[in-house]
C-alpha cells in the first residue's frame, strides 16, 4: 500500500562517449546533479577504470557499445578530428549531444567540416543519421563548466545554449542543463546552433540568460 504520493520518474541514464578532457568533467557534473552515468573510451574499459576512479568517481566505465544500449542520452565528448571514423551505428537511435566544436585555429583543417554552408553539428547529424542530435555545452571551456555551476535564481548563473530540430530531444537536454547548474536557451534548430560555435556572439561569453537571449536577437541573419 502506499501513501498516495506519486513516485518520480526515474532519472535519464548518460552516456559518456570520451574519456580526455570534456568527457570526464560533464560525466562528474551529471552525477552530482543525481544522474546515473556510465563512461567510455574507444576501447577496453578497464584501461580507464583508474582514471574513472579518481576523477569520476561514481560513473561506471563500460565498453562503448554497452554504455550506449540503456543510455537515454548519449553525450558525444571526442576530439573533432576522430569524428570521421566514429561508427553511426553505435548511436543510432539515441538522443546524442553534440559537445565538439570545430576551430581550425586550434584543430587543424578537417575536411569533414571545412562546409561552412552548414554548422559543424549539423554535419554531424548529417552523418548520425539514424540519431537525434542536440548542440550543447561546447559554448565554454570544460574545467569552466564545472567552477561557473550556480542555483537556480543566482544573479550569477550563465546561461547554456541547446539547438536541436527535435523539440522533445532539446527538452530533455534542457533539463540537463538545469539541473547540473545553467540556465538553458533553446533554439528551434540545429541551423540556429551555429550562433554557439566558434565565432558566434555567445561563444566564450559569461552571459546570464537575458544577455545570452538579446546577444542572440541582435546577431545579423
Amino acid at each position: 500500500m502506499t501513501d498516495g504520493a506519486s513516485v518520480p520518474p526515474p532519472m535519464p541514464r548518460i552516456a559518456v562517449l570520451g574519456a580526455g578532457h570534456t568527457g570526464p568533467v560533464i560525466a562528474r557534473v551529471a552525477l552530482a546533479a543525481g544522474y546515473p552515468v556510465t563512461i567510455a573510451a574507444s576501447g577496453d574499459p578497464a584501461r580507464i577504470a583508474l582514471i574513472t576512479q579518481v576523477l569520476v568517481p561514481g560513473a561506471e566505465p563500460r565498453w562503448a557499445a554497452d554504455a550506449v544500449t540503456d543510455a537515454d542520452i548519449v553525450v558525444l565528448a571526442i576530439p573533432v578530428h576522430r569524428f570521421a571514423t566514429f561508427d553511426p551505428a553505435l548511436v543510432a537511435g539515441k538522443v546524442v549531444v553534440d559537445t565538439m566544436n570545430y576551430w581550425p585555429p586550434i584543430d587543424g583543417v578537417q575536411e569533414m567540416f571545412d562546409d561552412r554552408r552548414y554548422g559543424s553539428s549539423e554535419i554531424v547529424a548529417r552523418r548520425l543519421a539514424r540519431s537525434i542530435v542536440v548542440k550543447s555545452f561546447n559554448q565554454f571551456g570544460y574545467h569552466e563548466l564545472e567552477e561557473e555551476r550556480r542555483p537556480p535564481g543566482s544573479p550569477e548563473r550563465r546561461a547554456l545554449g541547446v539547438a536541436g530540430d527535435d523539440p522533445a530531444a532539446v527538452k530533455v537536454v534542457a533539463e540537463l542543463v538545469e539541473r547540473i547548474g545553467y540556465d538553458s536557451v533553446r533554439l528551434d534548430s540545429l541551423r540556429a546552433g551555429r550562433l554557439l560555435e566558434p565565432g558566434g556572439p555567445v561563444f566564450g561569453a559569461s552571459l546570464r540568460r537575458a544577455e545570452f537571449e538579446l546577444a542572440l536577437e541582435t546577431e545579423p541573419g
